[in-house]
């Protein structure tokens, strides 16, 4: 992005003189000089005086506001231009009086060129393993090994006046694990005021807001040499020391930013002797900042845990610059170059005095990656490339890493790499084979086939279970959806679970988005519910969705929550599209029920039977419902949304719903083929009605009737159910037809008569029934 001036055709003039406005108390008529033309302003700036070099905008000239500076008269005296503040050009704050240039810069020329205005920023992206290049420094780094330049670092020197810091000023770690090292300078009689020029505009380039010279420097530095600082004005800190400590749950402590924080325990704290001053790496408190009549400045440089300072920024929810490089992971020898860079500055530009020595305490060494072996050998089967041994160590050499022996010997020699202690991403020899390979070219490594071995894919069976279930769900019409496995707490009360239900044992997340996505979910059918409300919000009320996804029921402190696999379907609204000899054809349970019946028939798993009055769903309607059963293993549920649910989440249409366990589903699942020879011979049925209780199912009548006639009875059909007129109370007709087939031969009459007996006598004697029309 190239950075303009926002103004033009504004030079560099020197006042020649200053008299008083004739007609005006509060004017002076000032004669300016372009080197090589004179030029008579009215001005009303306070701070004019011969000699000064200022901001002339000539006649002509437009700066920020959409201004355009005009020839003009002002109480009858000629104005030929404008004489600026900082504010009125756009490059500073300071709108007191006219901005007074440096004495040295050119008369006429330019002010954006002689100002340095113009410039350009890139915006570079760094993948997160590259923390050494959250800096100019590190990017001045790479660019220099990539072109073969040499890198040129800030020229650090420090005058300290004979006054020890550790005569007024202690840090005590209390807890190394979490901070290694810290560092701290002291500097006195400090000046505080705007920045230079040249810092504010570098400062604004990159995004960041200029406060004051020490707030600014430290930020100047964090940019310059990727090591965060912070600035506390000492009398602010009680016993005039430092503590770092953790913080105690619940504590509360007010930032920079003025919001008061509760902390949690295990947040690093930097404390004085009585209270914290600042979150670690972090962000600094309000209590301890700098101010406009601050005098001395402590100065801290410190290297804290990556993990600790990311953990506590996501939870406090704080993502500030310097624990965006804190949690990536700083240069740990680098905290003293940044904090003498810092202290340079101070002194340079707030004319701050620098005491002698510095705080470094350091009692737990960060390591860093040190002799990595470097095999060229294998660093060229890796690549498949012939790099020489002098290239690779050229490419180490201009990253300044140190490699033993210096000089190549041979490819089969084995070299001891040591990187820069910035380089936290450079931690084994793929490593830097991938330096390597980078800085070699990849369009330079050649496309090589890699070997494999032609052994057949072997599908695991949930694998093969989960692409069947898609492919037959999907030829039904359905379309698959992918929701948020995190949901609210308040859907066990909409979905009316008991209080004992392990779907109310919730797996709660430390740091949620919303409370609505605050816990793990225990059931799909509380997500397909919501897919079905916000569709219908849209528009869509006919509806065909499934998913296929883990819940999660938590299993106490300590253990790790149980995962189940679950297949969960949901039908609403009508059976087809709207056309006009298909009108008002809801959906109901036996659209869903027969999908689920494709879904065994493919996964060849019999014996499933839907058992209606002991569905343990709360949610279900209690006479439209029924649990998915196999011996006294229950898979799942399936039946219509109960009305209390379906007003409770705003639901405007009836829906089907359906949800399984797949681990249970495929533990049943047949993999291997089976067939049978179809018989060609006819088959015989006969109808029989039965008088059955009313809460007798056809499929436990089913069940037995098949038990009985196993070796001819071929298929059952339920062709009619019927209370009322000529029905008792309590009782039904349940109306089935009997299919009998042989593979054999063609059965007689008799054959069949003798079966079937058979099956009536034992469906009669296990389940009370008795034939329709007999006498009682």
């Amino acid at each position: 992005t190239e950075i303009k001036a926002a103004f033009d055709k504004v030079v560099a003039a020197r006042i020649l003189s200053v008299r008083p406005h004739p007609n005006a108390d509060k004017l002076t008529l000032c004669e300016t000089s372009t080197g090589k033309e004179s030029f008579t302003v009215v001005c009303g700036a306070p701070n004019v005086y011969p000699g000064a070099v200022v901001p002339l905008a000539m006649v002509g000239a437009t700066i920020p506001g959409g201004y355009t500076i005009k020839l003009s008269a002002i109480r009858g005296e000629r104005s030929e231009g404008m004489l600026c503040s900082e504010e009125e050009l756009g490059i500073g704050s300071d709108n007191s009086g006219i901005m007074i240039l440096p004495e040295e810069l050119p008369l006429g020329e330019d002010l954006a060129k002689a100002l340095d205005l113009e410039d350009v920023v890139l915006d570079i992206g760094v993948t997160p393993n590259r923390a050494d290049c959250l800096s100019i420094i590190g990017v001045a780094r790479e660019i220099a090994a990539i072109t073969g330049k040499r890198l040129r670092y800030p020229r650090i020197v420090l005058s300290e006046v004979d006054r020890d810091i550790h005569e007024i000023s202690s840090v005590t770690i209390l807890d190394p694990e979490l901070c290694p090292r810290y560092s701290a300078r002291m500097i006195q009689n400090v000046r505080i005021g705007p920045s230079p020029l040249w810092m504010r505009q570098r400062l604004e380039a990159v995004g960041l807001r200029a406060i004051n010279n020490i707030v600014d420097i430290t930020n100047f530095v964090m940019m310059e040499l990727g090591q965060p600082l912070h600035a506390f004005d000492y009398r602010f800190l009680e016993e005039g020391r430092i503590v770092v400590r953790k913080a105690v749950e619940g504590e509360s402590f007010v930032s920079l930013d003025e919001k008061e924080r509760r902390l949690r325990d295990g947040t690093l704290l930097i404390c004085d002797g009585v209270k914290p001053v600042a979150i670690a790496g972090i962000m600094g408190g309000l209590n301890s900042e700098v101010k406009e009549d601050t005098a001395v400045v402590f100065l801290e440089s410190a290297y804290f845990n990556p993990s600790s300072i990311r953990r506590s920024s996501r939870w406090l929810g704080m993502s500030t610059d310097a624990a965006f490089r804190f949690e990536r992971g700083i240069d740990p020898e680098g905290v003293i170059r940044a904090l003498n860079r810092a202290a340079q500055l101070m002194s340079d530009l707030a004319q701050g005095e620098v005491f002698r020595n510095v705080i470094d305490q350091y009692p737990k060494r960060v390591e860093t990656a040190k002799d990595i072996p470097l095999r060229p050998r294998r660093v060229n089967e890796i690549l498949g490339t012939d790099i020489g041994a002098d290239e690779m160590l050229d490419v180490l050499h201009r990253l300044e890493m140190q490699v033993l022996p210096e000089k190549p010997v041979s490819d089969l020699e084995v070299y001891r790499v040591t990187p820069l202690t910035c380089r936290v991403d450079v931690v084994r020899e793929i490593d830097l084979v991938e330096e390597i390979a980078r800085f070699h070219g990849y369009d330079r490594i050649p496309v090589t086939v890699p070997a494999a071995s032609a052994m057949p894919d072997l599908k695991e069976r949930r694998k093969i279970v989960d692409e069947r279930i898609r492919a037959v769900v999907a030829g039904c019409g359905f379309s698959e959806v992918i929701t948020y496995s995190f949901i609210s707490p308040a859907s066990a009360d909409q979905l009316n679970l008991k209080a004992e239900d392990e779907r109310r044992r919730f797996v709660r997340i430390r740091n949620p988005l919303t409370e609505d996505q605050s816990v793990m979910r225990t059931q799909l059918t509380y997500s397909l519910l919501n897919a079905m409300r916000d569709n219908a919000r849209t528009g869509c009320f006919n509806l065909k969705i499934f998913e296929i996804g883990k819940v999660f029921i938590d299993r106490g402190e300590g253990e790790l929550p149980r995962e189940r696999d679950r297949l969960g379907m949901l039908l609403t609204g009508q059976r087809y599209d709207d056309l006009w000899h298909f009108k008002d054809f809801q959906a109901d349970f036996y659209d869903l029920k027969g999908c689920l019946e494709n879904i065994l028939y493919d996964l060849k798993i019999g014996g499933l039977m839907f058992r209606s009055g002991s569905s343990s769903q709360p949610f279900l309607h209690p006479g439209r419902s029924c649990d998915l059963v196999t011996g006294d293993q229950i898979l799942g549920f399936i039946g219509e949304v109960h009305p209390d649910v379906q007003a409770a989440m705003d639901l405007k249409n009836k829906a089907m719903i359906l949800e399984m366990d797949l681990e249970l589903l495929t533990a049943h699942f047949k993999s291997e083929i089976l067939y049978r020879v179809v018989s060609k011979y006819p088959s015989v049925t006969r109808d029989t009605a039965f008088i059955v209780r009313q809460d007798l199912e056809a499929g436990e009548v089913v069940r037995i009737a098949f038990e009985e006639g196993e070796e001819l009875l071929d298929n059952i059909h339920v062709f009619d159910v019927y209370t009322g007129k000529g029905i008792a109370d309590g009782v039904k007709s349940l109306g089935l037809r009997f299919s009998y087939r042989s593979s054999e031969k063609t059965l007689t009459d008799e054959e069949v008569n003798r079966v079937h007996r058979g099956i009536i006598k034992r469906i009669t004697n296990l389940t009370g029934a008795r034939i329709r029309g007999e006498d009682q």
